[in-house]
């Protein structure tokens, strides 16, 4: 048992240096756009706009990997995806150290931004597909944990790093990442779907150990392989079109909780609290995020997926509720349509008011962090991980990675149209009842996967 755990383990490690590196190219640019505001070189300098744009072309460069990596992961392998991947994350970060003007730097953070969408998809599926069922929750949910880890990473680094160099410690993740899985096994069941019993009799002896019952899992895996192509005509049938729509609403619903735009203004409600270093701040929510993310990650296969589910977005809808009602204290006579900017609004609030409760504000803030890694952030990568039969995995996989990051660019992009037209508590209110629409969907359409073979899931949804 003890060396079935550390080689899958290994495999596991080496596989989640992906989403490392993912949360390193999420976190760059919180450090780094006000350096690049204030910088010398004319070239180089970003206005209000460019900014934005800098932050958010990576969701762009993400949704197109998402399609990429559905087209990849099921023509070369999922462990052939994952190695390749890791050229367009050092070739980004290349030409970003380089960058002479702002092109260069939508051109590479475009390039690492493909890269994660690449990985988003691979990571999930490969460590699923080489996982015990036993472990595979706490696993999986190991992917969101190294993103958020990598997001830390990136906001500690930029205390002392100037940008060109926290580029450079930025590109470290994946090259790791590419040497190690250059000695870790393709999985089991992509070897068996190209008619390659030996190598995945072998892929599972360093996966289980040699004392496992190897014959006997590739007998489960061989008789859920279906060998002939998946045809768009396939996609009339429940147990194709079900599991797809299911991950396409979790990753719809896991953005619409307004998880970005909150990340996103989380410095100006710090400041608006008198917090003099918003820098510290950030560090202080990503800390926020690591903790409960390992928490759920212990917990997962002891409580299911759904459980977590309910709570999390339990919390996330009391949180932005409260966020709602601190800026219909602080701004009681709000009309800031003329002038949507969130920064604005808090600046122009009534003296005096904004300070005697910040605290609610920093608690809420708080709060919806804490709620979204312990259920919305990790649950609906590892379901839609395990919830896809095998033909179907690459194409289903694509289109919700697609979704994520289309999602996530428009809620990033619109958030302040979105102020403007509803006010900055009305918009709160709306992610508060995306929130409830979250538990609702939980309720009657996600599926308990907790403890069940991928065979297992994938006969759930023939039957039903």
């Amino acid at each position: 048992l003890r060396v079935r755990n550390e080689k899958l383990y290994l495999a596991t490690f080496a596989a989640v240096l992906g989403p490392l590196s993912f949360g390193f190219v999420l976190g760059y640019s919180s450090p780094v756009i006000p350096e690049l505001r204030k910088i010398s070189d004319p070239e180089l300098r970003l206005d209000s706009n460019q900014a934005s744009w800098f932050g958010s072309v990576v969701t762009l460069g993400a949704a197109a990997g998402g399609i990429l990596g559905g087209y990849l992961v099921d023509k070369v392998g999922r462990k052939l995806s994952l190695m390749l991947c890791s050229v367009p994350y050092v070739f980004g970060y290349i030409v970003i150290i380089s960058a002479q003007n702002v092109w260069m730097l939508y051109f590479g953070r475009m390039l690492t931004g493909l890269a994660s969408g690449i990985t988003s998809l691979v990571v999930p599926v490969y460590i699923s597909e080489v996982s015990h069922p036993k472990v595979r929750g706490m696993l999986g949910s190991c992917v969101q944990l190294m993103v958020v880890t990598g997001i830390l990473g990136a906001y500690i680094a930029g205390l002392t790093l100037k940008w060109r160099w926290l580029a450079v410690l930025c590109s470290f993740p994946s090259c790791i990442m590419l040497f190690f899985m250059s000695f870790m096994p393709e999985t089991p069941r992509f070897l068996l779907n190209q008619n390659k019993r030996s190598e995945a009799i072998a892929a599972l002896r360093f996966l289980r150990g040699p004392h496992a019952d190897h014959e006997w899992e590739c007998m489960q895996i061989e008789a859920s392989v279906q060998e002939e192509g998946l045809n768009l005509s396939e996609f009339k049938n429940p147990s194709i079109y079900r599991p797809l729509l299911i991950g396409v609403s979790l990753m719809f619903f896991q953005q619409v909780t307004g998880i970005n735009a909150v990340m996103f203004y989380a410095e100006t409600i710090f400041e608006d609290a008198n917090f003099k270093d918003s820098r510290m701040a950030s560090v202080v929510v990503g800390s926020i995020q690591v903790c409960f993310t390992a928490v759920a990650a212990l917990i997962i296969d002891k409580t299911g997926r759904k459980v977590l589910l309910y709570i999390s977005g339990i919390i996330m809808a009391l949180s932005t509720a409260l966020f709602g009602l601190y800026f219909k204290m602080v701004l009681p006579n709000q009309n800031n349509s003329s002038n949507p900017d969130v920064w604005f609004a808090l600046n122009s609030a009534s003296p005096g008011t904004e300070s005697s409760i910040s605290w609610l504000a920093v608690v809420s803030l708080g709060l919806f962090v804490a709620g979204f890694a312990l259920g919305w952030g990790p649950v609906p990568w590892l379901v839609i991980s395990e919830i896809f039969p095998l033909k179907a995995r690459g194409i289903s996989s694509g289109a919700c990675v697609l979704t994520n990051w289309v999602m996530a660019f428009l809620v990033t992009k619109e958030f302040n149209d979105l102020v403007g037209f509803l006010t900055s508590y009305g918009t709160f209110w709306l992610f508060s009842a995306f929130c409830c629409l979250n538990v609702t969907l939980t309720a009657f359409y996600v599926p308990e996967t907790k403890g069940q073979t991928l065979e297992q899931i994938e006969a759930y949804f023939r039957r039903s």
